[in-house]
């Protein structure tokens, strides 16, 4: 249903495009956020990938899907999604409305490692049922690179953890603390939005950590500065690829 559209994208003579169906819808956020243009350098850093891996996704979303275009204001910034891209993007956030950096302070008792984690969440709508005991969500966030991933379910009232299998006593035991729960209801307000029965919120986790020590940058500021941000992308894909299992293929 979703990603039939994207099927294309896959299809090569020679080497299988090294980019996932994450990459393509979190290209497509990107592009929207940069209605002026955006280029396949800047596009790579923001889903950390290769220069390469990124070109083949400009060229594939502009030939193959007729998603994006060159900026007609200005060929230099890049490219900008078409109606036919947006029309999909529409489709997809319509289901994933929200994609949002995390307050980690305020977070931090329900996620991993917070002292070294980055977060970001994802609200999905009416997709409660679909989560089980959130374990297929948090493998599809370590795959892309993430710490990990924290799903939360709303029954019309409040926020509990995955395990919708749980006993009543079980449930019981695992209800947020208020400051998070006000926390998520006041950030999804600003954005005019209302949680509704069954919505769930996924937490992507990035590690400040892990990110410091793969980067080979020898200003120790820079590296910092970098590690963080390169972590915030992370937890940015992590909270986007759990997302996406639980939208219908």
């Amino acid at each position: 249903m979703y990603f039939d559209e994207l099927s294309d994208l896959f299809e090569s003579d020679t080497i299988k495009p090294t980019f996932e169906y994450v990459h393509i819808i979190l290209a497509l956020f990107v592009f929207e956020e940069h209605p002026d243009g955006i280029g396949r350098y800047r596009l790579r850093d923001e889903l950390l990938i290769g220069a390469g891996t990124a070109k083949s996704l400009i060229n594939k979303l502009k030939e193959k899907i007729n998603f994006i275009k060159v900026s007609e204001e200005n060929k230099r910034k890049g490219h900008v999604l078409t109606k036919k891209g947006l029309d999909f993007l529409d489709k997809i956030k319509k289901k994933i409305p929200i994609i949002q950096p995390g307050d980690t302070n305020i977070l931090k008792n329900i996620i991993i490692d917070s002292e070294n984690a980055k977060t970001y969440y994802c609200v999905i709508k009416e997709s409660a049922k679909q989560l089980s005991d959130g374990m297929t969500q948090r493998d599809a966030a370590i795959k892309i690179g993430g710490e990990g991933a924290t799903c939360l379910y709303f029954d019309g009232k409040d926020f509990n953890f995955a395990l919708i299998s749980a006993t009543e006593s079980e449930k019981s035991k695992m209800k947020l603390e208020k400051d998070v729960e006000e926390y998520f209801l006041t950030q999804i307000d600003k954005l005019d939005h209302t949680l509704k029965k069954d919505d769930v919120i996924i937490i992507g986790i990035g590690n400040i950590k892990e990110e410091y020590e793969s980067l080979k940058i020898k200003k120790e500021e820079k590296r910092k500065k970098e590690a963080n941000l390169v972590a915030e992308r992370r937890s940015r894909l992590s909270a986007l690829n759990a997302a996406l299992t639980l939208l219908p293929e």
